[in-house]
């Protein structure tokens, strides 16, 4: 009897759904990825509709370091307790403002509205300065072709100037959100702590230790700063015999916040000030300008970098325009400390932690 071969098994069901080629369209995945993409577009357009909140936020911060230093300065020096020195040390900061302002406040309001008046009479010599040699005509042509280029920039600062001198109800709730953080920073310290993960939370702690110091000491070389440019310039104009000396020092001095942009804004009225005198007077303004120029970057901004970090002048030339760009006149004040930051904070999360290089800790030599 001769033997049958055995019959070959059957794959069982399973195998042979496997063999089965899949269903190149999955309606659950293209879901998903429709939705992180709403998601991500609702967060970067909700992000873009708050930057002013955020610039607020940003400056309620910086003040609430100022009032910080202070308190703690006052706490150090003279054992107070913490309530009671930062009460101190906001009533002073008020008390100093508007003491200025009584004290000094007509007399600068006086010297700009000299200023303001006498613009006028300064273009018209800088006009005749240019005829006398010629270049009068070339001059005007060139502004015609620029004309609308400068009418935008006129209508920007305007429109900066206005929203500068509308922001009480802003300087209010930054002072108000200062107080608070100063009050207990520890707590908000604590909270975004939290935010990280657990074995980011050292590295997190450094950073904002690092962007601490850096902004403390970046306020007190920027103060120094401040009143030596506007002391000098005022003395300087003054011994020249320009109009408002005491207000284009003030100017000056103010403006001297605005990294490389700063000073060129306060020399412009100044010059044409000068041409109301003789142009000379407008020549030696020009030098006078540039000595203080010379002495703010090569004495007093290196100060400020030795206390805070060393952030390259291009960098901070840009950032004052980008922060121009995307938060107006408030991203432009803001956009010396908000660089501090930002750079520290680069340099201990993606250059030391990340990339494992040395850096520079901000405020240590």
């Amino acid at each position: 009897m001769t033997d049958k071969p055995a019959p070959t098994p059957k794959p069982p069901a399973k195998s042979r759904a496997k063999a089965e080629p899949a269903s190149t369209f999955q309606p659950g995945r293209v879901a998903a990825a429709v939705l992180i993409l709403l998601a991500i577009g609702a967060v970067a357009w909700v992000a873009v509709s708050l930057t002013r909140f955020f610039m607020l936020v940003f400056a309620a911060i910086v003040l609430g370091a100022i009032f910080n230093a202070i308190t703690s300065w006052l706490c150090a020096r003279t054992g107070m307790k913490r309530p009671f020195a930062l009460a101190l040390s906001v009533a002073g900061i008020v008390a100093l403002f508007v003491g200025v302002f009584a004290l000094f406040g007509s007399q600068l309001a006086r010297e700009i509205d000299t200023i303001r008046a006498q613009i006028p009479a300064a273009l018209a010599g800088v006009e005749a300065f240019l005829n006398r040699y010629g270049l009068g005509e070339r001059v005007r042509e060139l502004a015609e072709v620029g004309s609308d280029d400068i009418s935008r920039i006129v209508q920007q600062a305007g429109g900066y100037a206005l929203a500068a001198g509308s922001g009480i109800a802003d300087f209010v709730l930054v002072l108000v959100a200062a107080i608070f953080l100063a009050g207990d920073p520890a707590t908000y310290r604590r909270g975004l702590v939290l935010l990280v993960p657990a074995k980011a939370e050292e590295t997190a702690e450094l950073a904002l230790d690092d962007a601490a110091r850096g902004l403390k000491g970046w306020m007190v070389g920027q103060g120094v700063s401040s009143l030596v440019v506007a002391a000098l310039t005022w003395a300087g104009l003054a011994a020249l015999g320009v109009p408002a000396a005491g207000g284009l020092g003030l100017i000056a001095g103010l403006l001297d916040i605005i990294p490389m942009i700063g000073p060129i804004i306060a020399g412009v009225p100044a010059v044409l000030l000068a041409f109301t005198v003789s142009p000379m007077t407008a020549l030696w303004t020009i030098l006078l300008f540039l000595a203080i120029q010379q002495l703010q970057g090569n004495f007093l901004q290196p100060m400020i970098q030795k206390q805070a970090v060393d952030v390259p002048p291009a960098v901070l030339l840009f950032a004052v325009v980008a922060a121009g760009i995307l938060f107006g006149f408030l991203g432009v004040l803001l956009a010396a400390p908000l660089t501090v930051v930002v750079y520290v904070m680069v340099q201990r999360v993606y250059v030391k932690t990340l990339l494992g290089k040395d850096i520079k800790v901000a405020g240590r030599d």
